[in-house]
């Protein structure tokens, strides 16, 4: 099994007035954060948080999650939306004149 670089998953550091601190987070592991003073140690305890978890998991066999930087994307995404929301921008889109994709697309 290969060896997963904490430093690769996806992190994200903001305030919390809750707490009043910078609380960090790990996407691929949304059920981990971590708390502190500084932006900085925030990022810095979430990073050391998931390495420990990652080699608590390798060390017992279990599969951590890919990194979302190193997971693969086909660039299709299917939707389900009401119907009449399908009409709507189906009109849009041939008014115009782009396909469906294209419109749906572009507002995203």
């Amino acid at each position: 099994m290969e060896k997963i670089n904490a430093e690769h998953y996806s992190y994200r550091v903001t305030w919390s007035e809750e707490d009043g601190e910078f609380v960090a987070q790990c996407a691929e592991f949304n059920n981990l954060s971590h708390l502190a003073a500084k932006s900085a140690d925030a990022l810095r305890g979430i990073t050391e948080l998931v390495r420990g978890v990652v080699d608590d998991m390798q060390s017992v066999g279990e599969t951590p999650p890919l990194p979302f930087s190193q997971r693969p994307y086909s660039g299709k995404f299917m939707l389900r939306l009401p119907p009449e929301t399908h009409r709507r921008l189906s009109i849009e889109a041939a008014e115009q004149n782009v396909s469906l994709n294209r419109l749906v697309a572009a507002k995203l």
